[in-house]
């Protein structure tokens, strides 16, 4: 199958791309590429947080059902998928292991200890939910000064058309003006909707980190009492 060949008038996205030299056939593909990662980090955290609010609603629901908590951990057992629950069951396991030595120590070390348990949890589980966000801020950083070297390289070949020609013709400067408006486009597709994704995402963890920090604060709060009733 032969390829038709390519009109000098036709300025399609497709022909300018086919047209361009190598040099800007590079930095179209690298821009689109990163468009197409960055769409897809996008929709897998937009998946994410909307599963992690939903689990997390679930589990307040439960935690503040009437039961207690050594009722709630064997409900729970091992399932600890959301964030919250991971970080209920730290608390729990730190609690009835200080029960278990009879609580060595005082009663606020032991509070202290659970309260570190929980922080750690929460950092780790913010740290996994943070996974990606680099891309989406990288992408939003670059892909207008790679769309901008993609520009200039047009341009030149624009030059070097009209040195060569000896003709300013729009015939003959116009296909290098395009490729640089085109690869000037492609730099703003790219990272507008990545800067974009990026505040909107880690506005929403910001928030979810807030609601985690918040109900270990209140279990923080109610083992407290717990240990000074003496369990």
């Amino acid at each position: 199958m032969q390829l038709e060949p390519i009109s000098v008038g036709d300025y399609s996205f497709w022909s300018l791309f086919l047209r361009s030299d190598w040099v800007i056939k590079g930095v179209m593909a690298i821009l689109v590429l990163a468009s197409i990662w960055s769409w897809v980090v996008a929709i897998d955290k937009f998946i994410m947080i909307r599963m992690l609010r939903r689990r997390a609603t679930d589990f307040e629901d439960t935690f503040w059902s009437g039961r207690t908590l050594d009722e709630l951990a064997v409900a729970l057992g091992g399932d600890t998928r959301d964030p919250m629950a991971r970080v209920f069951a730290a608390a729990m396991r730190e609690y009835n292991e200080s029960g278990t030595v009879q609580r060595v120590g005082s009663q606020s070390a032991t509070h202290e200890r659970i309260d570190s348990v929980m922080n750690l949890v929460i950092n780790r589980e913010l740290a996994k939910t943070e996974k990606g966000l680099p891309v989406l801020g990288t992408v939003a950083s670059i892909s207008v000064f790679i769309g901008l070297f993609g520009t200039v390289w047009g341009i030149m070949n624009s030059f070097r058309a009209i040195a060569a020609s000896e003709n300013t013709n729009l015939a003959v400067v116009a296909p290098g003006i395009a490729e640089a408006l085109f690869a000037t486009a492609l730099g703003l597709i790219a990272a507008i909707p990545a800067k974009i994704f990026y505040d909107m995402y880690l506005t929403d963890i910001d928030k979810y980190g807030g609601r985690l920090e918040g109900y270990a604060d209140e279990l923080s709060a109610i083992l407290g009492r717990k240990l000074t009733k003496g369990g």
